[in-house]
């Protein structure tokens, strides 16, 4: 994962270890078996090479930069409109996560991302996402013991009135 100029990230091998006397206890941060786990950090600007051990780490890790901003955008968008799937009651798990409060927060957060990137990303990229976000907001509304009227539901300030 890169932070700024900052790279942090764990390398385990597969056959990690066993470390004789290790604590055996999940809070103890050992897996139950009693093996422990090697944790060397690559920290900032270190001599050290990766771990050839785990060869493709580096090539599914891209550098922030690298990343156009419409596929950032493109990608917090998504990744807001799976959790507001979930805190609708939307999975498989159905009521297990249910939680409107949280739904409607995720929602407004979607609708207001949406409005302020419009000019920033396509039509191609922002249809699909505002035929989801509306989506979404329809099911907030059925989801609703009390419904909230036209104009008022979650990122309906951004989007305006949503009508199913």
């Amino acid at each position: 994962m890169w932070a700024g100029h900052i790279d942090v990230r764990p390398v385990v091998p597969p056959d990690y270890r066993t470390i004789p006397g290790a604590r055996t206890t999940e809070a103890g941060g050992t897996p139950a078996d009693g093996r422990a786990m090697a944790w060397p950090y690559r920290v900032g600007m270190s001599d050290a090479t990766p771990s050839s051990e785990n060869p493709g780490f580096d090539d599914m890790a891209r550098d922030i930069a690298e990343v156009p901003a419409v596929e950032v955008i493109v990608t917090v968008a998504v990744n807001l409109m799976s959790a507001a799937a979930v805190k609708l009651g939307l999975t498989e798990e159905g009521e297990d996560h249910k939680d409107l409060d949280e739904a409607r927060k995720l929602v407004h957060a979607l609708a207001g991302l949406l409005d302020a990137s419009t000019t920033e990303i396509s039509t191609f990229h922002a249809s699909p996402l505002r035929d989801g976000l509306k989506s979404l907001q329809l099911a907030f509304r059925e989801a609703s013991l009390v419904p909230d009227e036209p104009g008022h539901g979650p990122g309906e300030k951004y989007t305006g009135p949503v009508y199913g």
